[in-house]
């Protein structure tokens, strides 16, 4: 990359960056939003760039969890990039090693595979004040310097083991489901379950015909729903493989998720209320329907409103629960022993193989980011999001983080599917980058007032949320953080697209060569007042 030099007339600005960076964008993450996002940044002309995973292969999310029965919950034909549309899928919904297969197919349709820097996990990243570009560290003591870095790193990224005393003493196996060992037989074993979320709703069903015994424990009952899932066979193949149809296919099913979905948090309280009640009754219904035992039947039946926390779709979860040689627990677990786990009630649970369902650290404190990010001054973006509560522009950037972006952060995404997201901040940041690249710029970031004027409007909207209702009390949800903010875009899938898309470039403000280290401290100061 050719750098400009001497460029500026401003007062009080210096000569521009003497360092010449390795590349022009470093990508962290190899996943769909890595991917995406290396898409996103060629179709601006942008092609001085590296993705880096710390996995061997790529694929995100649907290369590290690997347990039974994993799947995805949105129609394939819907979870897969506009640009990038498949109509051989195996099933409506495809499990997960056709998603990474997928991911694999995009690399090397998009010419990726040479940008890729797998088995490489970066370990911290630190803007370099005086020369405006990255540094980062890897967990081989290597360091890669960058204009621009970009955090694709999934919201789906840290396992949470649940805080249970004498967890780590329990003498059987021991796994989590992002973390599955294949090389673990449950053939003939007691096996025990603890969650269920999503991940248990395909796991449970998936094992329980090979456990001797298998029990699950309960803190919170899910919302389900019947899965229309199926094969496609020849004749499927042949009409999704007809653009058209497909593509009327996925604007229906696109039409029902921001619905069903963004609509719930969107839309207006006496739609969102009246659709919630309606829905609620059949669905319950149909649930109820599937356990034959009465008691255990409304154990399973939650008690909060639906949309609350995500629901799943199963066709066997439920009826599980009716085999003799499977327990539902809903005491709570008081500690967990060599042999098993003590509930409550003082019954000790003896088990030979405990399985973590208990999700990802996606808000917690001191998990986001995965490693520490330090900004212009050493700003720390995980100290700054603990003591001023999670916020980014467009869930893109964040002021104080020059050249950085993100693509799954804090109020960037919409319920639904993240592909859409990534599609529409992958879109963003590349923009972004290349008006920065036109005007010659070292230095890009968002405008402090701009970045205050949209967190302003989530919180505003967040008011009318209904999950912070007496509907959601008992749920549970990780929809909100642990400052008791929901820090998902209160919008619409259309107003996402749109917005970053076709933002005013203004909005972000330009640097062409380096301020000097007096104009740097005196807005240091500025913005430590601010906050």
């Amino acid at each position: 990359m050719k750098e400009r030099k001497n460029m500026s007339t401003d007062v009080g600005r210096g000569a521009s960056a003497g360092i010449r960076p390795d590349h022009e964008v470093v990508v962290i993450g190899a996943g769909f939003g890595g991917i995406g996002t290396g898409i996103a940044l060629q179709r601006k002309g942008i092609h001085d760039f590296v993705i880096v995973d710390k996995w061997d292969r790529v694929g995100g999310t649907w290369h590290a969890n690997t347990y039974p029965g994993v799947a995805v919950d949105i129609p394939s034909f819907i979870y897969s990039f506009s640009y990038e549309q498949r109509g051989d899928w195996s099933r409506v919904f495809a499990p997960g090693s056709e998603l990474r297969d997928y991911a694999e197919s995009m690399v090397d349709k998009y010419g990726l595979r040479a940008r890729l820097r797998l088995n490489t996990t970066i370990v911290a990243a630190d803007f370099d004040d005086r020369n405006s570009l990255w540094r980062l560290s890897t967990d081989g003591g290597q360091q890669l310097t960058a204009r621009y870095v970009v955090l694709a790193v999934g919201g789906l990224e840290r396992p949470k083991m649940p805080e249970i005393e004498g967890l780590n003493d329990f003498g059987g196996t021991l796994l989590h489901t992002a973390m599955w060992d294949d090389d673990v037989s449950l053939a003939g074993k007691r096996v025990a379950v603890i969650g269920t979320g999503a991940t248990a709703l395909q796991l449970i069903p998936a094992i329980v015909g090979e456990t001797a015994h298998l029990t699950v424990f309960q803190r919170t009952p899910i919302w389900v729903f019947p899965k229309s899932d199926a094969e496609i066979g020849w004749l499927g193949r042949q009409v999704l493989g007809r653009k058209r149809i497909r593509s009327v296919l996925r604007l229906a099913g696109n039409l029902g998720t921001e619905l069903a979905m963004s609509g719930m948090v969107a839309g207006p309280a006496w739609l969102t209320a009246g659709g919630r009640r309606l829905a609620e009754a059949p669905i319950r219904r149909w649930m109820r329907s599937q356990v034959r035992d009465p008691q255990v039947r409304e154990k399973l039946m939650p008690r909060y409103g639906l949309g609350c926390k995500r629901p799943s779709m199963s066709n066997d979860y439920l009826r599980t629960f009716d085999r003799p040689d499977v327990t539902l627990v809903t005491e709570s677990i008081e500690r967990v022993t060599e042999r098993g786990v003590v509930t409550a009630d003082g019954v000790e649970h003896e088990i030979d193989v405990l399985v973590c369902a208990t999700g990802f650290k996606l808000w917690d404190r001191g998990a986001v980011p995965p490693f520490p990010v330090r900004g212009r001054g050493g700003k720390d973006l995980e100290r700054f999001w603990t003591d001023n509560r999670y916020q980014s522009y467009q869930g893109v950037t964040v002021p104080g983080f020059p050249n950085a972006f993100t693509i799954t952060g804090p109020y960037g995404f919409v319920l639904g599917s993240y592909i859409w997201m990534i599609e529409a901040t992958s879109a963003h940041l590349a923009r972004a980058i290349a008006e920065s690249k036109r005007r010659g710029a070292t230095e890009i970031e968002i405008r402090q007032d701009v970045h205050e004027e949209y967190y302003r409007e989530c919180l505003r909207r967040q008011e009318k949320n209904f999950l912070f209702t007496p509907v959601c009390e008992g749920s549970n949800t990780y929809y909100i953080d642990n400052n008791g903010d929901s820090p998902f875009r209160p919008s619409t899938h259309g107003e996402m697209y749109w917005q970053n898309r076709h933002f005013d470039l203004d909005v972000y403000q330009y640097t062409v060569g380096a301020p000097t280290p007096a104009v740097r401290a005196e807005a240091g100061r500025r913005e430590a007042q601010q906050h």
